[in-house]
């Protein structure tokens, strides 16, 4: 290894083992950092973990398996991790999914939403006392370009009237900008950033789990306009890493340059109404760990 700036820097990546997240991991182990890869797959994590300990030299990498649409598999998670950490300085929410029919989690809650919000959403909190304690530390949410297509529908917010897989998507990273603004605006002055990133349309398997014409559409998209996860992940990783953002915090970023989202995703009523649903949904109350 031959950059070693992230020494002493614990990270948390999540959707690890694949795609923008094993990218993003891989990067942050070259420059030292201890990492704990999560992803749901325990076998392809083992493989993962071992093939980027060689890869990087660096001994320091653990993998913790965890279905982060499942409420019980978080909280197992954060338990089992600050059990072992007492302190954590990047966190990098990735771990994301898109479907073409409407399927729920363990929690009975909408899977594009459990998984891609709430699972932010949940993980984030209970990790705030940890991040707080290791401050600065720092925290990118993976966001997308396409929250600018849509709005919430405060009344469905689970589509159980009408279902569409990648609407259901683009409003999920829609709900990463206002988790991401609200969350900031909650830790100012404690040291912990937040930011969002969009890493534009990335070569990954995203949105290709179920098949049907979501999936021929993000192939297609793919091959014409997609770039490879090593260059989509280099915004995350400038975010995760760079010293000139410390200290800047509610941001948006696309490519790893700042740039402003659409306007509706900088309405606080709306993003504290997404809060306060999100931690009625997460048993998190009125009290959540990220209320100051």
């Amino acid at each position: 290894m031959t950059d070693q700036t992230m020494i002493g820097r614990v990270c948390m990546v999540t959707g690890a083992t694949a795609g923008l997240g094993e990218v993003t991991a891989r990067a942050l182990a070259e420059r030292g950092a201890q990492v704990v890869l999560v992803s749901r797959d325990a076998v392809k994590g083992a493989a993962v973990l071992e093939r980027m300990r060689q890869q990087t030299g660096n001994a320091a990498l653990e993998f913790m398996p965890a279905d982060l649409s499942s409420q019980a598999d978080i909280r197992r998670l954060v338990r089992q991790f600050t059990s072992i950490h007492p302190r954590l300085h990047v966190l990098v929410n990735n771990a994301a999914g898109s479907y073409s029919r409407r399927r729920e989690s363990a929690d009975g809650i909408e899977l594009t939403f459990a998984l891609n919000h709430l699972g932010y959403f949940l993980l984030t909190n209970l990790l705030l006392d940890t991040l707080r304690a290791s401050a600065p530390a720092r925290i990118v949410n993976v966001a997308s370009e396409v929250h600018r297509q849509v709005s919430l529908e405060w009344d469905d917010l689970q589509a159980r009237r009408r279902f569409n897989g990648y609407r259901a998507y683009m409003r999920s990273k829609l709900a990463n900008l206002y988790f991401t603004y609200e969350l900031a605006r909650r830790l100012q002055g404690t040291g912990v950033t937040v930011y969002a990133a969009s890493p534009g349309l990335v070569k990954t398997n995203l949105g290709l789990q179920d098949g049907g014409m979501d999936a021929f559409m993000k192939r297609t998209m793919n091959v014409l306009m997609g770039v490879t996860p090593d260059k989509g992940a280099q915004g995350i990783i400038h975010l995760s890493t760079a010293p000139e953002v410390q200290g800047l915090t509610g941001q948006y970023y696309v490519k790893g340059k700042f740039m402003r989202s659409s306007d509706a995703s900088y309405d606080q009523a709306s993003s504290s109404r997404l809060w306060q649903i999100s931690a009625e949904l997460t048993g998190l109350g009125r009290q959540s760990p990220g209320a100051r």
